[in-house]
């Protein structure tokens, strides 16, 4: 009898293992950090071994946990970090080099030079993307061109460039699949997101030889067994998307109009568009949704660091020891002194698109304290969010009535409380804020029929918190202005 559904959740920071039952309730869980590596600035990496070793480990240790046998298991779910870009050997599965994380800043140069040469418009319309170094396609001809042997490889076939997803799964299955689905597709600048296949046009444009490049599957229905070497069954693999993507689905957001914000090393805002893609003029990103029957879209808003800030707060500056200390200490203050965190590690995602912002701390006076510090980084993620919404609205017309969170973040009231102030709608927590893996494993889970329909997954979602505005419209446009200056300065700073 096969009794659960396994969801692999591979994070920027963090790679995890989740059992759901057919309630769609956690039967266990496992997780394990991913070290990050940053060679030099504005570079950021990942050991690709490690990322399969992390992932592999977490699945062993959820099994034990849980004491369920790989039969038990009904499929595989998988929902990982997009735009990451891997490049291995297809003879031997040896990586060629780290794997080149979505927030490397190592190919802004190469993007700036082609929207400089007027081809911005030209991919917008194919991709629904902006030339920004964040996606995979520029990643991967940085690899042709600067690892050694990676074109060399490619001229004899025996290449493989992919996204997360593909490299977990040519791991599961003993190398014996080299895929990928339309929603990591579509966040490589390389798919037609309109014609759902690989832009010929695009892989002239990056010099990117489509046979290094992986089949693309339906999010939804069987891929392949895993190798029973792996851990000790065939097991099929059912359900592949982009984790915003899952999450969107894990929070059963299958309409026009309904939204859901991720808050994890960055945050991700996508509202679902239904089957037309929308295109965007204000720095939305147009994207392909996971869908388990029919062709979704959604407008996506970008913020690269959320997250990230608590950590740099922890790990870089030693304000806080854990990231739950964050709300304990901004709690000591009731604002934050004035002072605002534009957390432009990496540049600067929708609206701004800036590449060369970096991060920034306004407004300090000789009575500011660490406390203040911490409360204006947690703002910062959701003034952020803001950004995001203020966008998205001014773009369709249409007002959000609600925002469903999600993330590991979701579990600071302070910080849910002040995005609710901030945006001035209900922010809504469901019972199950692992919406990521949930996403994931219901999308192998209707693959395989272990449920037997939407209808059944959509009455599975619960509300555990909704988080009402509190402050007025004049302090929440005032807060909203002065961020928008606090940003200003900001911007453009690592031009030269």
């Amino acid at each position: 009898m096969s009794d659960y559904i396994l969801a692999l959740d591979q994070g920027t920071t963090s790679s995890r293992a989740i059992l759901f039952d057919a309630a769609g309730q956690i039967a266990a869980s496992a997780g394990q950090e991913l070290p990050q590596i940053y060679p030099q600035a504005g570079w950021v990496e990942h050991d690709p071994n490690a990322i399969w070793q992390s992932q592999h480990e977490c699945i062993q240790a959820v099994l034990r946990k849980a004491a369920v046998a790989p039969e038990q298991i009904a499929a595989i779910g998988i929902a990982n970090q997009r735009e990451t870009s891997l490049a291995w050997q297809r003879s031997t599965s040896e990586p060629l080099c780290n794997a080149i994380v979505w927030q490397c800043r190592r190919t802004a140069s190469r993007c700036q030079e082609l929207e400089a040469q007027g081809l911005a418009e030209m991919v917008r319309q194919k991709t629904g993307l902006v030339l920004d170094a964040y996606f995979s396609g520029p990643k991967f001809e940085w690899i042709l061109q600067n690892v050694p042997r990676a074109r060399e490889l490619a001229a004899r076939n025996d290449l493989c460039l992919g996204t997360v997803d593909s490299w977990l799964i040519a791991n599961l299955t003993g190398h014996a699949q080299h895929v990928t689905d339309p929603t990591n597709a579509s966040r490589t600048m390389l798919y037609d997101i309109h014609a759902r296949e690989w832009d010929e046009d695009m892989l002239a444009l990056f010099g990117i030889p489509r046979a290094a490049l992986p089949r693309v599957v339906p999010s939804s229905g069987f891929i392949e067994n895993t190798d029973p070497a792996v851990f000790g069954a065939a097991v099929p693999i059912a359900g592949i998307a982009g984790d915003q993507q899952a999450a969107l689905f894990g929070q059963t957001c299958w309409q026009p109009g309904h939204a859901k914000n991720t808050y994890g090393t960055g945050c991700f805002l996508l509202s679902h568009t239904g089957e037309h893609a929308t295109p965007s003029r204000s720095g939305l990103l147009t994207t392909v949704a996971a869908s388990s029957h029919r062709t979704a879209y959604a407008l996506e808003g970008s913020v690269f660091v959320a997250g990230a800030a608590i950590q740099w707060l922890r790990d870089k500056m030693g304000v806080i020891a854990t990231a739950a200390e964050s709300e304990e200490l901004a709690r000591q203050v009731h604002d934050s002194g004035g002072v605002f965190v534009v957390p432009a590690f990496t540049g600067l995602g929708t609206p701004y698109w800036d590449p060369n912002a970096r991060g920034s701390i306004l407004g300090l006076t000789l009575g500011s304290t660490k406390a203040h510090i911490v409360r204006a980084t947690l703002e910062s993620i959701a003034l952020q969010t803001r950004d995001v919404v203020q966008t998205m609205q001014q773009e369709s017309g249409a007002a959000l009535q609600e925002l469903r969170a999600d993330g590991g973040a979701v579990a600071n009231a302070l910080l849910m409380q002040t995005q609710a102030d901030l945006l001035g709608i209900p922010v809504v927590v469901p019972s199950i804020t692992e919406t990521t893996a949930l996403g994931a494993a219901y999308l192998a889970g209707l693959g395989v029929g272990f449920w037997p329909d939407t209808e059944t997954v959509k009455t599975q979602w619960r509300v555990a918190h909704r988080y009402e505005p509190q402050i007025s419209a004049d302090e929440r446009e005032s807060r909203y202005a002065t961020w928008q200056r606090a940003v200003e300065r900001a911007r453009d700073w690592a031009a030269n």
